[in-house]
């Protein structure tokens, strides 16, 4: 029969191991427990200058995203390129330093260079023939970015692309003449664009307004939106009257920031940028002429673009079709761009 002392060794030695097992069990589940409440922070870059329309429009779909997640998500928008141009915004990412951005064609092409499809010069004539075209190639293009690590949270576009210039712009032979800034730094882009003839001048975007005010460049390819956004006219006061390229863009999260968000969150956080999309899309429509209206009015000229004119723009942007296939944008979505551009063109004609 043990002793009271013995039995009392015994009782507290159990009372340890209860103790210890129970430590590792509390330590076990802290660690490994789901953060339900954890706030995540999304740091969130764009070129968009602060306090334009298109920043408030980001600014309140941030806001929703904290009503939304009731505190859970907070996302800081770094507007204005002040954490560097979209090139430069994507290697964040994919550093983590950053964890969103809201990116144009540049950007988005950084991560697929199939976008370029929905950009090439020259190959599309209206809004409708690229949407319908981005349409049927969307969900592609959304699960190569995917494989890539992101997510894509909205589809934008800034406008149709039109030079602005420091001199009248009306042919091929015009721009040639000027210093184009250029702020796609992809060697491909650049030799082909430089073997067409024109003159680049490789400039950061977020340096393009001071290359204009100290006539390092003399021309700019922009949208008219962009161009009042970035108060570029006031340098470049005219603008050709033709569509070079449409502006696509696309606002995206790194998905290791995306699946940290609880599932839960996901589709009304979704359906709040899809909104803020959809917003942004229709005030670029509705204030676009507005925008050429309200530059005019300070000075700008927009140089009228004949029949004649508009026709060496398009040979000249087709001669480097041969190029842009295959070096700038993969074969495959060159082709399949092309193919449903000529089958929506067949549809538009036949309902005439």
């Amino acid at each position: 029969m043990k002793s009271n002392n013995a039995l009392t060794s015994d009782l507290l030695e159990k009372l340890a191991a209860v103790a210890v097992t129970a430590g590792i069990v509390l330590a076990t589940t802290v660690l490994f427990a789901p953060q339900a409440h954890a706030q995540i922070t999304v740091k969130m870059a764009t070129l968009v200058p602060n306090e334009s329309s298109w920043y408030l429009i980001l600014r309140e779909a941030a806001d929703k995203w904290k009503k939304v997640s009731n505190g859970k998500v907070i996302v800081n928008i770094y507007p204005g390129g002040v954490v560097g141009d979209d090139p430069e915004i994507v290697r964040k990412m994919r550093l983590g330093t950053l964890h969103a951005g809201v990116l144009t064609t540049a950007g988005v092409a950084e991560i697929d260079k199939s976008v370029y499809a929905l950009g090439v010069p020259m190959m599309y004539g209206s809004y409708e023939e690229v949407y319908a075209v981005f349409e049927k190639m969307r969900p592609t293009l959304e699960a190569n970015i995917a494989k890539q690590g992101f997510v894509v949270l909205n589809w934008a576009d800034g406008g149709w692309v039109h030079f602005f210039s420091q001199r009248p712009v009306a042919t091929p032979d015009d721009l040639k003449k000027l210093k184009l800034a250029w702020d796609n730094d992809t060697t491909d882009i650049t030799d082909i664009m430089k073997s067409l003839g024109f003159n680049l001048v490789p400039q950061p975007a977020t340096e393009i307004l001071t290359a204009l005010q100290t006539g390092l460049v003399n021309a700019v390819p922009i949208s008219p939106q962009l161009a009042i956004i970035s108060q570029y006219f006031r340098y470049a006061k005219y603008m050709t009257d033709l569509n070079w390229e449409l502006l696509l863009g696309a606002a995206v999260i790194d998905k290791r920031v995306w699946d940290r968000i609880p599932t839960d969150l996901h589709a009304p956080l979704m359906q709040v940028m899809q909104e803020a999309g959809k917003k942004l899309q229709d005030e670029i429509r509705k204030e676009g002429e507005t925008d050429v209206k309200v530059m005019k009015d300070r000075g700008l000229n927009v140089v009228p673009v004949d029949a004649r004119a508009r026709d060496a723009w398009v040979k000249l942007a087709e001669s480097a079709y041969p190029r842009i296939r295959g070096r700038i944008v993969p074969a495959g979505a060159f082709d399949e761009a092309l193919k449903y551009r000529d089958e929506y063109r067949k549809r538009a004609g036949a309902a005439k």
